[in-house]
């Protein structure tokens, strides 16, 4: 099973702007950089709210082109498309995980601190 992803061409800026305006997919973003690379299984996510809450916001930033979902098995892999968001609008999401860093206003996701690698 493959999950339908926007090519990276038709990643629109609205889409995005508008995807990353709710706190909560902007935790899981957050997150997502600081782990850059690791594909995280959703469940790193239930700090967020419940599986069905947290399956709407991961649906809303695969179908604005800001993640990747691989369907492996019964688990779902998230990663960040940093490369896509890049080519399409340069320095936008690194401008974005920057503010998002610091932000007491966003939930938080994990035990641990967050630490977003450039």
């Amino acid at each position: 099973m493959t999950l339908p992803h926007p090519a990276a061409d038709q990643i629109s800026l609205p889409n995005v702007l508008a995807v990353l305006g709710d706190p909560t997919r902007l935790a899981i973003v957050r997150y997502l950089a600081s782990k850059e690379g690791v594909p995280l299984n959703c469940s790193q996510f239930l700090d967020l709210g419940s599986k069905t809450n947290l399956s709407y916001h991961l649906a809303k930033l695969r179908e604005a082109g800001v993640t990747r979902t691989e369907v492996v098995g019964t688990s779902r892999l998230i990663t960040l498309r940093r490369d896509d968001l890049n080519a399409r609008f340069p320095g936008l999401l690194d401008s974005v995980i920057a503010a998002a860093v610091d932000d007491p206003a966003l939930p938080a996701v994990g035990a641990s601190e967050i630490e977003v690698r450039a």
